[in-house]
This record gives C-alpha cells, structure tokens and sequence, in this order.
C-alpha cells in the first residue's frame, strides 16, 4: 500500500490561461498536511483560479496538481475534497433537511451527526427551505455540507464573504474547531487580513497570476523588518530610501514621507543603529508585497518543491531553508 503523502496539495509549473491571458502562471509549492492555510490576493490574482483547479472545475494549461500525492485529474481524489464557492450555491426550493439528505447520498464517508450538529448550533430550521434562509444561516447549513462529507482538504473562496460580524465570529470559531478535531488541511481565500492572522498558520500570497510569497506565518514574518529613518538626499534615483539599505537588503516596499522613509526589508546583514528597525506585523508583511508585485519572492522550505517540512531558518537570499 501507498504511503500517505505528507502534503495536502503538491503545484509544479501550475498555469491557466485564457483568451484574455495569463490567469495562473508558473505557481510552485507544496502545503504540509494538516495546515489551515490563506490564499491571499487582490482581484484577479488568480486565487479563485487555483481553487477551481484544485477542485477540478477548471483545467489547468500547463504544470501539475497533485492532492495527497494523486494527480488532481485522478477520480480517486473526488471524495478526499470539498469545495465551497463564494456564492455558497445551494437549491433554493431544497429544504435544510433535504439538502443534508443530497449529502448524505452522494458522499461515502458522510457524518449526519456532524452536519445535523453545525446546523442545529445556529438555530436553523430543517423544515425551511434554503431559499428563505438568511445569508448566516445559509453560510451554515453550506459549512455543514462541507463538513459533513468529512474531507481531508476543504477548499474556501472567500467563505465570510457577504456576512455579518457576528455570523463571520460564528463561522470562524467553527471553522477552526471542526479543523482542529478532525486534523483536516484548510485552503481559504479572503480579503480580510486581519481574519487571516487570526485564524491561518499558513500563508500563500498571489499577485497578478504569480506566486509571491509562501510558507509558515511563524518563518515569513519575523524574517522580515520595518525600517525607518532620515531620508536620503532629494528623493531622486533612489527615492529618499539610503542607497546602503538597498544594497546590503532586499527592499519589499518603501516609502517617503518628508524627511522620513520606511521600509519593509528582508535583512541580508546588520542593520544600521542611525534606523529604527521593528518587526512588521502580518497584515504589513502582506500589504509590502500586494502594492510591490515586483518584489522578490519569498518561498519558505516548508512550500518550496523539494524542501522538507520542519527545520526551517530565514538565509540572507530571502528564502527560508533548512
């Protein structure tokens, strides 16, 4: 028998393209079993692109997939997976209870107990019908749907999307703790940074169909800094930023401000004492790199093909290695 692979989703060479261009291009990187993950991106970076390809809905042009090791165009992988699209498509004339029935009949490895449970915790009827429900309380009964065929990796697109704070604090908490309880692998597109560092221990940013940063919150962030200080000469070729600090650091993102610059930078050396030198938070970390798409990428060894999943240390070419 197989080994299990320890990786929840293997991408080499991913590409898709259409008529009006590149959607997804040359995206490389592994996700380790077992990581609730954010995909993160402006409009048209290409997450709901990846999704779709790892959900099989749209056929990659170049590359491969692999989820859990099988190639994603393998039928076997069907119930391993469940995708839940931001629209949350689900019948409108079905009542709730009809629609666990659908799952429950479709799915092999379905939990009614784990679907009845998600439902009955928001105080939804089972004999209404979907379409009368609210946007919480069908963001729900979609949650139980995807919870309910037990899959080793759930994928999400913009799953908070369109709810209200309290049913966004509602859908997190369980999300997180059905995550947790039954070891699944969570790839969730969104918006909302600040959800993100909250609720994610893994991080996959897109920028204009390219991958531009991966790997472990807990290695990208601190192998960063946020520099400040006196800016240099007329904010001619250099932009104010001190030509020292691009030389010796690669610069994600900077910016003048009168007299002052700031700077996100992954440090290749001793910084200068003359700067102020902080660690960034995420949400700064991710917003450098989605105004900076021409920014180095940053791959850590836990996403880069080929890397492993443990031992990981920040080296001076901005890649994270064992």
């Amino acid at each position: 028998m197989r080994d299990p692979s320890p990786w929840a989703i293997e991408a080499e060479g991913l590409g898709k393209k259409y008529r009006r261009g590149w959607a997804l291009q040359d995206c490389s990187f592994r996700l380790p079993v077992g990581q609730v993950c954010a995909l993160v991106g402006p409009n048209g970076a290409g997450k709901s692109t990846f999704l779709g390809t790892a959900s099989r809905l749209v056929q990659q042009t170049t590359g491969t997939l692999k989820l859990f090791g099988v190639p994603v165009s393998d039928p076997a992988v069907l119930e391993r997976v469940a995708f839940l699209a931001q629209d949350k498509p689900l019948y409108p004339r079905f009542t709730v209870a009809e629609t666990l029935r659908l799952g429950r009949e479709l799915n092999s490895r379905w939990d009614q107990a784990l679907a009845e449970r998600i439902v009955r915790s928001g105080n939804v009827p089972f004999t209404a019908r979907v379409g009368a429900l609210t946007g919480g309380q069908r963001a729900r009964v979609a949650f139980a749907l995807a919870f309910g065929k037990r899959p080793e990796l759930l994928l999400l697109d913009e799953p908070m999307a369109n709810l209200d704070p309290v049913a966004r604090g509602e859908m997190s908490g369980l999300l997180m703790a059905e995550a947790a309880e039954h070891g699944t692998t969570v790839l969730m597109s969104s918006h909302i940074l600040s959800e993100m560092a909250d609720m994610c221990d893994f991080l996959l940013v897109l920028a204009e169909g390219r991958l531009r940063m991966a790997g472990h919150i807990d290695d990208l962030v601190p192998a960063h800094r946020l520099v400040r200080g006196v800016a240099s000469g007329d904010g001619g070729r250099d932009g104010g930023v001190p030509e020292e600090l691009r030389q010796q650091h690669t610069v994600v993102e900077s910016r003048v401000t009168g007299r002052q610059f700031s700077a996100v930078i992954r440090p290749g050396g001793p910084l200068s004492d003359s700067w102020e030198a902080v660690t960034p938070n995420m949400e700064e970390v991710l917003l450098a790199y989605l105004r900076s798409p021409d920014a180095p990428t940053l791959i850590t060894n836990a996403a880069r093909i080929g890397g492993q999943i443990a031992g990981r240390s920040a080296d001076a070419e901005g890649e994270v290695a064992a």
